[in-house]
């Protein structure tokens, strides 16, 4: 029986910490702690992958089981209360197993005997200060989240799914203008086979790289390199859209409203461009966002620019409010730039949001604006007017050109038990 995280209740557990998790590194046996090495004899069922169960050798005495395809834990949640152990590569806590089996096993019934990360080794070796590098897993990840991280200066550490990554990280650091970076390679840290190598980007030319393997990048960019600013509120025509964008002074003052905190959802509806949701994503990784867009093209476009952008992970659903909210994970913020007056779709998003949750809607029309001043009078929250002017040349002179003003809504949702 499971409680509401997702872990196993202590009343269904047996006594003792029956799983052991066990780091083991490219030196195998050798490289372990006695009481790993105890823990893995000690088992009844080792699990691991092949490599692993090599490494570890004469020191398995029990049932070794190699990770089905697809990966499961179900095994090893199946053999519960019996002594079972699980190798991984280096830390198991850090992009591996341990952190998986944790969301299904409490602390108090295990037993972790880290190594080092390929992270750390690689930092070692490089004299870098693990403090101040990114640490970015690209194992089974799409290259394109490398991009914001590509800032003069920057020390990457990266993890790649094969050989061919070293090769694919040097051609999207080229293609982003970074291709005088110095890109190290690291293979087979810590084993007899232990490798480093290092060129530039641009003239990537190494061969017959391992499988696995650590990419160290030292940041160079060009002058007019295409770097993303660590601040909201992107240039338009960083965007691929069709005059449907919210555009980049209100994009940041938008962004400042819906206030991002670690691990929040939102919901992008009408999202247009997606230029709102792509600068949620920027700000941390831990955020998550959902563009609900009802043209198809533009929910194609939507999707592009994630890509080129830096976060791929970005969903789109395309569909019209508010027939495509439903089913929807329960958002924490909600963004409304488009369709806000559309029968429903106010009130739905409204009826969607998390108790505590923020809504912030914008509104350019007086029909949606309307709507926004009655739920102001009805709801509370904050009404904010943004104004906007560009300078133009007006007849060899300069002039200011006014943007349409926005009408935007702020508003809290009040949690159980509070006053609506």
């Amino acid at each position: 029986m499971a409680d509401a995280e997702g872990i196993i209740a202590a009343d269904t557990a047996p006594a003792g910490r029956w799983l052991s998790i066990v780091g083991i590194g490219e030196d195998g046996a050798e490289g372990l702690s006695p009481a790993a090495r105890a823990a893995i004899s000690a088992a009844a069922i080792v699990f691991g992958g092949a490599r692993h169960l090599a490494l570890a050798g004469d020191l398995v005495n029990g049932e070794a089981r190699v990770w089905p395809s697809p990966f499961s834990l179900e095994g090893v949640l199946a053999a519960r209360g019996q002594r079972v152990c699980v190798l991984a590569s280096g830390d198991p806590f850090l992009y591996g197993v341990g952190a998986s089996l944790a969301r299904h096993v409490r602390a108090t019934e295990m037993n972790a005997f880290p190594a080092p990360s390929a992270f750390a080794l690689a930092a070692a070796r490089l004299g870098w200060a693990q403090q101040e590098a990114d640490l970015l897993s690209l194992h089974g990840r799409p290259l394109a989240r490398l991009r914001p991280f590509l800032q003069d200066g920057a020390r990457l550490l990266l993890l790649t799914s094969d050989g061919d990554g070293p090769a694919q990280v040097a051609a999207f650091a080229t293609a982003h203008g970074c291709g005088a970076s110095r890109l190290i390679v690291l293979e087979a840290l810590g084993g007899p086979a232990e490798r480093i190598r290092s060129v530039t980007a641009e003239g990537f030319d190494l061969g017959d790289v391992a499988a696995l393997n650590v990419v160290a990048l030292e940041v160079r960019a060009a002058p007019d390199a295409p770097l993303l600013p660590l601040a909201a509120g992107l240039a338009d025509d960083l965007f691929e859209h069709d005059g449907q964008i919210t555009k980049r002074e209100v994009r940041a003052l938008t962004l400042s409203s819906l206030a991002p905190r670690r691990g929040e959802l939102l919901w992008d509806i009408g999202a247009g461009a997606g230029s709102i949701a792509i600068e949620w994503l920027l700000a941390h990784p831990s955020l998550s966002a959902i563009a609900i867009e009802g043209h198809g093209e533009r929910a194609a476009r939507i999707g592009r620019n994630a890509h080129k952008l830096g976060v791929p992970h970005l969903k789109v659903v395309e569909g019209a409010a508010p027939g495509a909210l439903a089913g929807l994970p329960t958002p924490d913020v909600i963004f409304i730039g488009g369709g806000a007056s559309e029968p429903g779709v106010f009130d739905t998003a409204l009826a969607a949001l998390k108790p505590g949750g923020r809504m912030v809607a914008n509104a350019v029309t007086l029909e949606t604006e309307a709507l926004l001043i009655a739920a102001h009078a009805r709801l509370g929250g904050t009404l904010t007017r943004i104004s906007l002017a560009r300078s133009v040349a007006v007849k060899g002179m300069t002039g200011w050109r006014p943007a349409m003003p926005v009408t935007q809504w702020r508003w809290e949702k009040p949690r159980q038990g509070e006053g609506a």
